[in-house]
């Protein structure tokens, strides 16, 4: 018993382990310190060492983001005045140009509306490219994490390239048919679905009347081909049937006399670019004759100079004795042809 008790007293005794120390409530934290800074130690040094780091910094990008957008829309400048003056010079070099120079002039003003507004379009891309650039270091100078801003502007953009693709393939074949000066407002061109006359251009579609009035709205990024029947110039080819018992000679002979009238004409001064060509026998078929007349114009107005030429020649026809070709069938009603 008393073995039991001496063992029982001879055992080490367990090592307590201390409490945690209790986290301090909100309430016992140490308050702070919302007291202005000491400016008693600002130096002048100080102040230059702070001013040469980032400040400088930011102003030095920012001048030179705004001098490279003084930079780039001077290039853009001189491009487009470099467009308009060779564009002025290709059209005074167009046959005939010096006979009908008010219609030169209106087309080369156009020419320079359109470089202009291409140019005006150009601007404000390089402007905002450049400021939007300048605006990123700016940030990024600061301090601000630009990562998160970067990666949301990368999946829109993933998004934007696989739902606006279409758009995007309409503005840019806009913007080069702008540049390119494939055609403009007043000329009559095809499209390959659509013959007519451009009434609208802007850089997503354009704008056509074909000759029954219908207007079509075609998009830029759908047109694969275009035929501009009315660019710089037009022609005007007008085929005269004459009867095939005729003399050719003599039915030539009286279509130049009416060309050559024509062309002294002083209302058809300012259209025909040069004197029409009778170029001869076109053909020969179905009992007739064709000669073909051939007329270099000014844009689009070769529809009332055929109708002219036709016209003049159907009296010199008359005065002359020449005949048309005998009608195939029997007029209803009348007398069988002779």
């Amino acid at each position: 018993m008393i073995d039991a008790f001496t063992n029982l007293t001879s055992v080490t005794p367990l090592t307590s382990t201390p409490a945690p120390t209790p986290s301090p409530s909100p309430s016992q934290e140490l308050p702070v310190n919302l007291s202005m800074p000491d400016l008693s130690n600002l130096t002048w040094a100080g102040v230059g060492d702070w001013l040469v780091g980032t400040p400088l910094l930011i102003i030095t990008v920012i001048v030179v983001g705004l001098l490279a957008r003084f930079v780039l829309h001077r290039l853009i400048n001189r491009v487009v005045a470099t467009a308009t003056s060779r564009r002025a010079e290709r059209l005074a070099n167009i046959p005939g140009a010096g006979r009908a120079l008010q219609a030169v002039r209106g087309a080369n003003v156009r020419h320079v509306q359109r470089t202009q507004t291409m140019g005006a379009l150009l601007k404000s891309i390089t402007t905002f490219v450049v400021l939007g650039i300048t605006a990123l270091t700016v940030l990024s100078l600061v301090g601000i994490p630009l990562g998160p801003m970067l990666a949301s502007a990368s999946v829109g953009g993933v998004a934007l390239a696989f739902g606006a693709q279409s758009l995007v393939k309409d503005f840019l074949s806009g913007v080069f048919m702008i540049v390119e000066d494939q055609y403009g407002v007043g000329d009559v061109i095809d499209t390959g679905e659509v013959v007519g006359t451009v009434e609208n251009v802007s850089l997503r579609v354009t704008q056509l009347r074909d000759a029954g009035g219908m207007t079509w709205y075609v998009r830029n990024g759908e047109i694969v081909r275009i035929g501009n029947k009315t660019q710089g110039w037009s022609t005007a080819i007008v085929d005269i049937p004459v009867a095939y018992d005729q003399d050719v000679e003599k039915a030539i002979s009286v279509i130049r006399d009416v060309v050559s009238v024509m062309d002294d004409d002083d209302a058809f001064k300012d259209i025909l670019l040069e004197e029409p060509n009778v170029v001869g026998v076109e053909s020969i078929a179905n009992g007739a004759i064709t000669i073909r007349v051939i007329a270099k114009t000014i844009a689009n107005e070769q529809f009332g100079v055929q109708r002219e030429i036709r016209e003049r020649v159907k009296r010199a026809f008359d005065r002359e004795g020449v005949r048309s070709p005998l009608p195939v069938m029997t007029p209803y009603g009348g007398p069988a042809p002779k």
